[in-house]
């Protein structure tokens, strides 16, 4: 009678067991199809005729600030299109002067001209066609203004034949996450290697590679107080957690912001947390964001061998958006070299409670009338990530 009952309870348990199981994955969307990933397909853009859908199609892949990507594009012409700022998503408490979105849009327009050459077409590119706008961070004011008007033209019968025959590596690069927040190995930068990249420094806007002892405890420094900083503010944590995606369907639904994926966490481990997360949002509060935003900087800044850092020549709307251009060649021609980067941007922020710090690092590593523009980790990352979420191009572009 006792072994049947104990059967009973089995069976019992096993059965609860299995509708957990089955709640937990029909609560995470396990078993959607990620829409969200489709534009990383090398081939995603082959489903648009017009040229300039192709090359936006590219341009969805750029690093950007908090994965907001906030571009928006208008068609003109049959050739042409003017760039905005999607005032729709910004973060105006981490990014009060909307200056890291300017910068996103200098990244975007990099992949784009990237795209365009290997897609056998020359992009004219003239930044703010109607003067830049101001320095407020409003979205009336950041929306005022076209960023960019780019025009397309097919290049020369012999330059297209050239580049038909070889894929240029800056293009296959663009196809890897543009974001490694995993531990990096303790290997430095080739020296060959940290010329090549500070070479890509342009007139008004500078990339300086920082490896020795000193500077890497001093920057990783500097980043943690900063990631500090903001972790004790809970209007920024609060922002942070809003843009939280917990589940598959919210991200095929917004397919914006932050997932877990980011973590460096393997995928059963993502589905599990997602789910729990869904099932208790309380897991997802602010300061449970704050615990694993400090556990990741901490984590990050011990396994960093070198820094880097793009400064501009005053902090003009035009170089905010130069300096995003660099960073994209920065990061590309990284990523074939085989390194990895991950911003870490607190430290350069511009509200009130970081003041401090952001006037530290500007007096030790910018020269007078210099911004710092950018500050990022760099190394050999100890394994892959996964792609982030991406808009579908034609979420971006406004008949």
């Amino acid at each position: 009678m006792a072994i049947i009952t104990f059967q009973k309870a089995a069976i019992v348990f096993a059965g609860i067991l299995v509708i957990g199981i089955f709640a937990l994955v029909i609560v995470d969307g396990t078993f959607l199809h990620k829409q969200y990933l489709e534009p990383w397909a090398e081939d995603y853009h082959e489903q648009f005729e017009d040229p300039r859908v192709q090359v936006l199609a590219h341009g969805v892949l750029a690093p950007n600030s908090h994965n907001l990507q906030s571009w928006k594009v208008v068609l003109e012409g049959e050739d042409s299109f003017l760039m905005y700022v999607d005032t729709d998503r910004l973060s105006p408490k981490a990014d009060p002067p909307g200056r890291q979105v300017t910068i996103s849009q200098g990244t975007f327009l990099e992949y784009v001209s990237v795209a365009a050459e290997e897609l056998g077409y020359d992009a004219d590119i003239e930044l703010f066609p109607d003067g830049e706008y101001g320095p407020e961070g409003s979205p009336e004011n950041l929306g005022s203004k076209p960023v960019a008007r780019v025009s397309l033209k097919e290049a020369s019968g012999e330059a297209r034949e050239s580049r038909e025959t070889e894929v240029s590596s800056l293009y296959t690069m663009m196809f890897l996450p543009d974001t490694s927040r995993v531990p990096y190995r303790e290997t430095k930068l080739l020296q060959e290697d940290v010329e090549k990249l500070e070479a890509l420094s342009t007139e008004n806007v500078s990339i300086v590679i920082f490896q020795e002892a000193e500077d890497v405890e001093k920057l990783g420094g500097i980043a943690l107080r900063a990631a500090e900083v903001e972790a004790g503010l809970d209007r920024i944590q609060v922002e942070g957690s809003e843009l939280f995606r917990p589940n598959e369907w919210q991200k095929n639904e917004f397919r914006y912001g932050f997932t877990m994926e980011g973590q460096g966490l393997p995928a059963l481990n993502v589905h599990v947390l997602q789910s729990l997360v869904s099932l208790f949002p309380s897991m997802n509060s602010p300061e449970a964001s704050r615990d694993s935003f400090l556990s990741q900087a901490e984590t990050a800044v011990e396994n960093t061998p070198a820094y880097a850092l793009i400064t501009s020549k005053g902090n003009s709307r035009k170089v905010q958006v130069e300096s995003g251009v660099l960073y994209s060649r920065f990061l590309l021609t990284a990523a074939d070299m085989g390194y990895a980067m991950q911003p870490l941007s607190q430290a350069i922020e511009e509200y009130p409670e970081m003041t401090g710090i952001y006037q530290e690092i500007h007096e030790e590593y910018a020269q007078e009338g210099e911004t710092v523009q950018l500050l990022m980790r760099v190394g050999v990352p100890e394994k892959e990530v996964p792609p982030t979420m991406r808009l579908d191009v034609m979420d971006i572009i406004e008949e």
